[in-house]
């Protein structure tokens, strides 16, 4: 009890700590304005951001009277340009009006043969003097352009000097018509300082609210939902051996073993040893998320006799390794992060059926869409922290149905036949303090599930464990 207290006084500390620390970051702002003031010539500062500023904008209003000039120009030779085509147009159709057909027949044919080139030439010239008009057009629009960019600059600079010229020593008056300045949309709207107090408030009690509402509310009403049971009845019960730091597995002829390579410790001579790039290509990302890439393949294809294999984790003293047996008609839904190795015959597929859990309320809430059931006959090499246990539900006398919860985030795989659904945490403060998961793992009928012996090490920094726990909350989206 006197840790309950203790903990959650230290959690009011933290946060009234993190209050103070944001007003205080607030005064020592202003002392450090204050002390700035009293040893620093505003005036002479105010002077020389004017005088900058100024510099700036004659720069830019150069720029602007000269795209100005610039203007004027092309404006002036699109005039003169426009006026040689107005001419030759003329000239034109004062020839094209001696074209007439009696002079044809009794005009100077040396004549009419001159008109005709005349006519040509202005024809050509009126070509050009189009073609240059339209040229010109495109660089006038193209200075206007730049003039309108010049006269934006030019306003915001003016915007600047104004501000600069008006500038003055009294930074606490703006600041406290700042925080009372009212922001918002109706009906919502109110002073920066409302919305200070509510952010505050959301800080402080926001979480604590937000948690309350789902374990009290909602947890109860998803855990009344239809429990998953993936099979009717299962032929075989999985045979688990107990965990131990290292796995003993013995390969006869014709069988193989996929492993991953920090768990392989040592293996007997004379065994067939090639890379694996996938456990499984009809699930490539299951795998690269999981782990279950670039695995080791060792084969027994010796005549008679079994091969021994130690496999252990080569970088994890924690982990306990258990060796699940799979018999013909036997299955297990297995979180794939689990997996260390597979068992399997040369030639044989190992089956993995992918079942989707998507027009669920449960799925939704917990964000397990989706279970991984691997069917035998295979042998599975699992790890787990701490050891790896194995809770078996028989039927209870009288016929009641057995029934048992356990940690979600322990859980690593159970029979089909079970029933399985989410609970709520068993209590608030274990869920508040993150001790606890929201749900629970609760199973029900006859059959098994397995478990870690500790959910987590608990030794990570807090940046590694709110990464760890956003990447675990994308593998448990996909069952993996």
């Amino acid at each position: 009890m006197l840790t309950v207290i203790f903990q959650f006084i230290r959690w009011v500390f933290e946060k009234f700590a993190v209050g103070v620390l944001i007003v205080g970051l607030g005064f020592a702002s202003c002392g450090l304005w204050l002390f700035l003031k009293d040893n620093v010539d505003f005036e002479q500062w105010r002077q020389d951001a004017v005088r900058a500023i100024t510099g700036e904008r004659s720069k830019v209003k150069s720029a602007l009277d000269d795209v100005h000039k610039r203007m004027d120009r092309i404006s002036v030779e699109i005039t003169a340009e426009q006026e040689r085509g107005k001419q030759a147009d003329k000239i034109i159709a004062t020839l094209r009006d001696l074209e007439s057909t009696w002079d044809k027949l009794t005009g100077n044919s040396e004549q009419q043969k001159a008109n005709a080139e005349r006519i040509l030439s202005l024809a050509t010239l009126r070509l050009t003097v189009t073609a240059k008009v339209a040229a010109l057009q495109r660089d006038f629009t193209r200075t206007t352009w730049e003039r309108d960019g010049l006269e934006i600059a030019l306003g915001k600079i003016d915007q600047q000097l104004t501000a600069a010229q008006e500038q003055q020593s009294k930074v606490l008056h703006y600041a406290e018509r700042a925080w009372n300045h009212e922001v918002g949309w109706a009906p919502i709207r109110m002073a920066i300082k409302g919305w200070v107090v509510v952010a505050l408030g959301l800080y402080f009690l926001g979480p604590t609210a937000w948690r309350i509402w789902l374990y009290y509310f909602l947890a109860p009403w998803i855990a009344r939902g239809r429990p998953v049971r993936l099979e009717q009845r299962l032929a075989v019960l999985p045979e688990v051996s107990a965990s131990q730091v290292a796995a003993t597995v013995m390969l006869r002829t014709g069988e193989r073993l996929w492993v991953k390579e920090r768990f392989l410790q040592s293996s007997d001579e004379g065994l067939k040893r090639r890379g694996r790039t996938m456990l499984d290509w009809t699930i490539p990302f299951t795998c690269v998320a999981t782990g279950l890439v670039e695995l080791i393949e060792l084969s027994h294809r010796g005549e008679s006799g079994e091969a021994q294999l130690t496999l252990s984790h080569q970088g994890n003293a924690l982990s306990e390794l258990a060796v699940i047996t799979l018999a013909e008609g036997s299955s297990l839904v297995l979180r794939p992060s689990f997996l260390a190795g597979v068992v399997t015959n040369e030639g044989q597929r190992l089956k993995i059926r992918r079942r989707w859990q998507l027009f669920r309320w449960q799925a939704w809430v917990t964000l397990q869409f989706r279970f991984f059931e691997f069917v035998g006959p295979c042998q599975l090499v699992v790890a787990g922290s701490r050891g790896v246990r194995v809770e078996q539900l028989l039927a209870r006398d009288g016929g009641a149905v057995a029934a048992r919860r356990t940690n979600q985030d322990a859980t690593m795989g159970f029979t089909p036949q079970l029933d399985y659904r989410p609970v709520r945490a068993e209590t608030f403060w274990s869920y508040y303090r993150g001790m606890n998961p929201l749900f629970d793992d609760l199973f029900a009928g006859q059959g098994i599930f397995i478990c870690q012996q500790v959910a987590s090490s608990g030794e990570a920094q807090q940046a590694r464990k709110f990464w760890a726990g956003v990447w675990g909350g994308v593998l448990k989206v996909f069952g993996l």
